[in-house]
């Protein structure tokens, strides 16, 4: 009865030993499974955000998908009333345009009679090189008035440069020169003026007002701008430097024939009609913007639709508020300034618009072309 007890001890004993190592050993294996199970729910649940957002965003493209077929046709009407008005500006442009050039060619004749002949003065450009040309012919006993050497020398440099510039461009200034031309022919004004110093200065801002008159039309008064720009848009250079030693020659070639000292008056009067076309023309003239705003995204997004001018932002601290702010820093024309200003204070009233002049500019810009 003893020998079969023995055994059973044995054998409970090594049930109650792997009870006891079992036990031992369940923290550790709860712990990794109850950690498995965590890192699986949380792959889970991010999986279950990924495929929400999927489903979102599917949604919102079938969304807007179905509601822009019906939406063409009202953004069709849209479209052709904007076309329409956009047509009537073009008319009202090109009105604007024409008056400009045919008052610009009336006070350039004027001033060409009243101040410029009287006084014997050169003007620069085509314009002078014409003058140059009728009094030199007079030398010789011919006539070659300048309004036809106005013409004779402007229309083969626009038929050169028909397909290189505007065309809009080119129509327009023609019609300046001819206009210029028939008012030299057809109208004659008296001088008003006697003193030379005074044809100078007066006779310099009229005829510097009449060419900006031109250009801030849209349209110029040909001749050395036609060349100008064409060579600017074939090689992306600029030719100016190359017009003012012409203008220097033809100054000492007239200041040869008909004394240095009317050839100084001309230099004063070029001089005095220049500043006058850079003080009402300001096509050229670049001015940074620095914008202090709470709505970057939204004046960019207005910025961008209207300007092609790149733009540079970066986030910003008050220093008495200590609110965060963004900066906006772009470039543009001076011409270009009203439309920014008006545009920064639609997207956000309260924003703080910093202007300073840009005197110097190394890099790409843009400038829109002459239309």
């Amino acid at each position: 009865m003893d020998q079969p007890r023995e055994p059973r001890k044995k054998s409970s004993r090594a049930r109650l030993l792997r009870r006891v190592v079992s036990g031992m050993r369940d923290p550790s294996d709860r712990a990794v499974r109850r950690s498995r199970e965590e890192r699986e729910a949380r792959r889970r649940e991010v999986l279950d955000r990924i495929d929400e957002r999927r489903r979102q965003a599917s949604a919102r493209e079938t969304k807007h998908a179905w509601i822009g077929l019906p939406e063409a046709k009202i953004d069709l009407k849209a479209e052709l009333a904007r076309l329409k008005d956009l047509r009537r500006r073009t008319i009202v442009r090109r009105c604007v345009t024409l008056s400009s050039v045919v008052l610009s060619a009336f006070l350039q004749a004027y001033t060409i009679q009243v101040f410029v002949q009287p006084a014997g003065l050169l003007s620069s450009g085509f314009t002078g090189l014409a003058i140059l040309i009728d009094r030199v012919t007079s030398l010789f006993g011919v006539s070659f008035p300048t309004f036809a050497g106005m013409l004779v020398l402007n229309v083969p440099v626009a038929l050169l440069c028909w397909r290189s510039i505007s065309k809009r461009f080119v129509i327009f200034s023609m019609v300046q020169v001819v206009s210029a031309s028939m008012f030299l022919r057809f109208l004659n004004f008296a001088a008003i003026i006697r003193t030379p110093m005074l044809e100078v200065v007066f006779g310099g801002f009229l005829y510097g007002f009449s060419i900006a008159l031109a250009l801030r039309g849209g349209a110029s008064t040909a001749g050395t701008d036609f060349i100008s720009l064409m060579v600017s848009n074939r090689t992306g250079k600029s030719i100016w430097g190359s017009v003012f030693v012409g203008n220097c020659i033809v100054l000492a070639v007239f200041g040869a024939l008909f004394g240095w000292e009317a050839a100084a008056y001309s230099i004063i009067f070029q001089f005095i009609s220049t500043k006058t076309i850079e003080m009402f023309y300001h096509r050229y003239d670049r001015l940074t913007l620095q914008v202090i705003t709470q709505k970057p995204d939204q004046i960019l997004a207005a910025y961008n639709r209207v300007h092609k001018h790149g733009s540079s932002v970066m986030e910003v601290l008050g220093g008495r508020s200590r609110d965060r702010y963004w900066l906006i820093n772009t470039v543009i024309s001076a011409y270009e300034l009203d439309d920014v200003i008006q545009l920064v204070r639609v997207e956000d009233g309260g924003a703080v618009v910093n202007v300073m002049r840009t005197e110097n500019f190394f890099g790409n810009f843009y400038r829109p072309p002459i239309d």
